[in-house]
């Protein structure tokens, strides 16, 4: 690697960290769930009344920030796991390739995967039967 694709990497992290940082202060600091909040509302939402793929994230990320899996969870189950995939995804990408990891990432790493995951997970948030009712924002 070059000295400034190592200088250029360097700042992406930095800059990550910062942007994670403040993220996590303003999720400590700020309840997404009480009136007069920082946080915009899901414009699609708004507008239709059906969940997209990333509503209930924000309170998904402040449950975890404040130690509530389980809130989390029930907020946006995808978005969650998200959180622990992508950066294993980027790291693989990258070279980073455990030998233990293999069978999950090479599901995963599929793109076929997520072209069914995404949007067979938008609608069925908005399926009003049990057991889609379960994946709605709580």
């Amino acid at each position: 690697m070059s000295a400034t694709a190592r200088a250029l990497w360097i700042a992406a992290l930095a800059t990550t960290a910062v942007a994670a940082g403040a993220g996590v202060w303003l999720l400590r600091s700020f309840d997404p769930n009480a009136a007069g909040n920082p946080f915009p509302p899901c414009m699609f939402h708004a507008f239709t009344g059906l969940y997209c793929i990333g509503c209930g994230l924000t309170r998904a990320l402040h449950a975890l920030v404040h130690g509530d899996v389980a809130g989390a969870l029930s907020m946006n189950v995808l978005g969650v796991l998200m959180l622990v995939l992508v950066p294993l995804m980027v790291a693989w990408g990258r070279g980073w390739q455990p030998r233990a990891l293999r069978p999950l990432m090479g599901v995963v790493m599929e793109p076929k995967l997520w072209l069914l995951v995404l949007p067979g997970y938008w609608v069925a948030r908005n399926l009003p039967w049990v057991p889609f009712t379960w994946l709605a924002p709580g």
